[in-house]
């Protein structure tokens, strides 16, 4: 699924979206790695994490969106950022870090693509994936009602997509057989977000954005107004003007024997 990334948009929640990139690198046990990737790294916010935890390792950043890593390379001019869809990305050397934050959701066939990742790391190198979770939370199953009930749903049907990410066991048992440790933990986090229809802005950075793309500004704002009713309802503010929205998370670590 293509979408043209607005890095302003995304980067409304930048403290809670890193959050769980700062957790997934607080487990991460790899010391003095040479070669380390970013898979989707955006605007480059958790790969400047790895740089400061590797100084020393040779960092590429890997995105498929130019309007993304023109902001991070504003940022940070000695990681390497490289243009790339992640679905046909190699490395030109075995990896001892592969690091994705939030991406690989975006990506079919994870039956074929995480496995792949596995054959791209050294002997010994780690793997460590986060993916959202939280696609049977109102958040996201309120797109499909608010698009069915409009009279133009079957513009943008082909873009309801099932729920991309599997249960932990499934990817237990994908990668068990090919790593010397797999480790798998969900973290539910309560984001406390404030101001005018907030969960809705923050599905618009994300997963509502190739949905808008599609529509255009005169269908794209009714879209959102029609959205923003069902969210509330869904999430109400409270009378300080706190909105609470769970948001569950998944995380991987692998080893490669």
């Amino acid at each position: 699924m293509n979408a043209i990334w607005e890095p302003q948009q995304y980067l409304k929640f930048a403290d809670a979206r890193l959050r769980p990139a700062v957790d997934l690198l607080s487990h991460v046990e790899v010391t003095d790695p040479c070669r380390v990737f970013d898979l989707g790294c955006g605007t480059g916010n958790v790969t400047r994490l790895l740089r400061s935890r590797w100084p020393r390792a040779q960092l590429t950043g890997i995105d498929n969106s130019a309007t993304m890593l023109a902001e991070a390379a504003r940022e940070e001019s000695e990681i390497d950022w490289v243009e790339h869809d992640l679905a046909t990305w190699q490395p030109n050397s075995p990896a001892d870090l592969i690091f994705s934050n939030a991406a690989l959701h975006w990506l079919p066939h994870h039956d074929e693509l995480l496995p792949q990742l596995m054959t791209f790391l050294s002997p010994g190198g780690c793997l460590a994936i986060q993916m959202p979770r939280n696609f049977a939370a109102p958040s996201h199953t309120l797109i499909a009602e608010t698009v069915r009930a409009c009279t133009w749903w079957s513009k943008v049907e082909d873009l309801l997509r099932p729920a991309p990410v599997e249960a932990p066991p499934y990817y237990y048992h994908l990668l068990a057989p090919l790593a010397d440790s797999v480790t798998i933990w969900e973290t539910e986090y309560l984001h406390v977000l404030q101001g005018a229809d907030p969960v809705k802005e923050w599905v618009k950075g994300t997963w509502l954005k190739p949905l808008l793309d599609r529509l255009g500004p005169s269908q794209g704002a009714a879209f959102e107004k029609d959205y923003a009713l069902r969210l509330n309802a869904a999430y109400p503010a409270s009378t300080s003007g706190v909105t609470l929205f769970p948001f569950k998370r998944l995380f991987i670590l692998a080893q490669r024997k």
